[in-house]
């Protein structure tokens, strides 16, 4: 295939989310039912190294079923938060920027599960780039238990405001259940070409 032509293929996924599981099981829940989805379509798993937490979870989970995943790492991490060894491929990167840039490559869509601070600047930098023009891969947040209605309701406020005009505008797909996320994403990826799904290394390196 041309690296021009569309592509509606999803071959990994990363997933941002917390290095806890938050005080609602129904996070973890989520996670685990989500990464049950990923091995049983084979679609590998790109998250950020970590055995805790929801990060954890939902690693585990695709590993149990038989699927595939990749965790990414910054060193000073890696004893914080408990790097997942023998996943059967962990990468160990230098700093925070190098494990970002690891992970979106590595990723054709990004969904962002519950999670704090981290996960929040890590689905937002993705959302930056799409606005910027840097790239149209898909991303996802994964609305369980309305955990990014706030988030969501900011961003409408952008918009009011216009702060984020029309000529900034980008796509957000916002799925209430986990059974909703794969589909929203394939089709999404439908209309995205290779090539759009790539941010040339000499911008990568400037970001």
């Amino acid at each position: 295939m041309n690296r021009s032509e569309k592509t509606n293929k999803i071959r990994a996924i990363c997933v941002y989310c917390g290095s806890g599981p938050g005080t609602d099981p129904a996070f973890a829940e989520a996670a685990q039912a989500f990464g049950a989805i990923l091995a049983k379509n084979g679609i590998r798993l790109i998250f950020g190294g970590g055995s805790i937490g929801i990060m954890g979870a939902i690693a585990k989970t695709v590993l149990d079923h038989g699927g595939a995943v990749t965790g990414v790492i910054p060193e000073f991490l890696v004893s914080r938060e408990h790097a997942m060894r023998g996943a059967g491929n962990l990468i160990v990167t230098r700093d925070m920027h190098e494990r970002k840039r690891k992970m979106f490559e590595l990723a054709d869509a990004f969904v962002a599960m519950p999670g704090g601070i981290g996960t929040l600047e890590e689905v937002v930098e993705q959302i930056t780039w799409v606005q910027l023009g840097r790239h149209r891969k898909p991303i996802l947040l994964a609305n369980i238990k309305n955990f990014w209605d706030p988030l969501c309701a900011l961003i409408d406020h952008m918009k009011r405001l216009e702060f984020i005009r029309h000529d900034l505008s980008f796509e957000l797909l916002v799925a209430d259940n986990v059974a909703a996320i794969l589909p929203m994403l394939e089709k999404s990826a439908a209309a995205v070409t290779e090539a759009e799904k790539q941010i040339p290394a000499v911008i990568a390196d400037r970001l």
